[in-house]
């Protein structure tokens, strides 16, 4: 296999600056946990409407319903586009 798919598989976090910082494989659990946490980190930092949320206007109702939900109910913030308009 080569090493470029291996993120299809098993997700990979990087320690240490994210500039030097070496990718290693991680548990999906580390991942999501540090997925989150930066998250939780940013919308701390500058606020929930710092936060925005695309979804695709090829996706049904109810995953754009589900993606605006966790931005306005989750998050506090209504920055939510599905480019409906194409």
């Amino acid at each position: 296999m080569a090493k470029g798919y291996v993120r299809l598989t098993r997700p990979l976090v990087r320690d240490g600056d994210r500039a030097t910082g070496v990718l290693r494989p991680a548990t999906w659990d580390e991942a999501l946990d540090r997925a989150a946490g930066g998250f939780r980190q940013a919308i701390h930092r500058h606020g929930p409407t710092a936060w925005g949320c695309f979804s695709c206007s090829k996706a049904t109702n109810e995953v754009n319903f589900a993606a605006q939900k966790l931005a306005r109910a989750v998050v506090g913030s209504n920055n939510v586009d599905s480019c409906n308009r194409t």
